[in-house]
């Protein structure tokens, strides 16, 4: 009974021993016992965010070919007045621009916009190793002006250029927004004009029917303004009626005074246009006003000659000064805008 009980005990520990080596065995092959006590919680994480997608480019038709361009430019170089209005319009302030055709060097207009934008010259003649001192990441300019130095241009920066300066200038501004990726601040500021042009229309009535003709006078010639022009774009917006000699689907014709007819109207509004180092316009226009076939206009005669400035009427041609003309043909024509 007694050696029994010593067996049974002796095989009681065998077992147990056994289980042991089983247990460290498993343990030594990699699998390791489950912990006996709860893991703590792990922080909230932020959800991750997607890396914005890069914006896609654009191709950019216009006077020279096609332009891709990508993401809105920052450094921006602008070669015609226009199109210094159309930057100015849409909030972009330009790191170069061609001086204004007058003013020192900026148009009284834009000057307050237009501090420290480095002057590149002027339309006939833009600087091109001080624009690419500038570093622009675009370049905008006009055929007409600057065919010449296109290729050189694009070898600084990409260059968008319009085709044509006279005519309707909203063409040239849609295109310039595109470039500046700026087309819903263009589509905007358009749609303001537009609405103020036609209220203007609206309140016109029969004044509407009141001959307008444009003229300028220079050292160099003597010019009457026809309908594909700034002034008579807008006047033609208006309805407003031109004198049979300037009421054409062209730009100007030039006078010699034994065509001094063809100045009359209902009202005449000129500017006077100086070149340096010659001749004051301003002497030009008094010589041919006090010529016998101007006091026989019927403008002269009923006291409805006008001058105005050219900047406004003429040479600035884009935006801010079109919103500046519409204001000066409101006052005259005794409507308000």
């Amino acid at each position: 009974m007694h050696s029994l009980f010593k067996f049974t005990r002796l095989s009681m520990l065998l077992a147990m021993a056994l289980m042991v080596l089983v247990v460290a065995g498993c343990a030594g092959n990699g699998q390791e016992a489950a912990p006996t006590t709860t893991a703590p919680a792990s922080k909230t994480e932020a959800p991750k965010t997607e890396p914005a997608a890069a914006e896609a480019p654009r191709v950019i038709k216009h006077a020279m070919g096609e332009t891709t361009l990508t993401g809105t430019p920052k450094r921006v170089v602008i070669l015609t007045n226009e199109g210094t209005e159309a930057l100015l319009t849409v909030g972009v302030k330009p790191v170069g621009a061609v001086q204004s055709w007058s003013g020192e060097p900026w148009y009284d207009h834009i000057k307050a916009e237009m501090k420290d934008v480095t002057v590149v010259g002027d339309e006939l003649q833009p600087n091109i190793e001080l624009i690419a001192s500038l570093k622009p990441d675009l370049i905008i300019g006009n055929k007409v002006r600057q065919e010449k130095i296109y290729e050189q241009l694009k070898q600084i920066a990409p260059t968008v250029f319009a085709a044509n300066l006279s005519g309707d200038w909203k063409i040239n501004f849609k295109l310039y927004a595109e470039a500046l990726n700026k087309k819903e601040e263009g589509e905007k500021a358009m749609a303001a004009f537009d609405k103020r042009v036609e209220e203007v229309k609206a309140k016109l009535g029969t004044k509407a029917a009141t001959k307008v003709s444009i003229v300028r006078f220079s050292p160099s010639q003597v010019r009457i303004y026809q309908k594909q022009t700034f002034s008579g774009v807008l006047l033609s917006q208006l309805g407003i009626a031109r004198p049979a000699s300037q009421d054409k689907d062209s730009f100007v014709e030039v006078l010699t005074k034994e065509n001094i007819p063809s100045m009359d109207g209902d009202v005449m509004f000129y500017f006077v246009s100086n070149t340096e180092g010659k001749t004051d316009a301003s002497q030009v226009a008094q010589e041919w006003q006090n010529d016998p076939l101007f006091k026989n206009l019927n403008v002269s005669k009923t006291n409805k000659v006008f001058e105005v400035k050219e900047s406004i009427w003429n040479t600035a041609g884009g935006y801010k000064a079109a919103n500046l003309l519409l204001d000066e043909l409101a006052v005259h024509f005794e409507v308000k805008s």
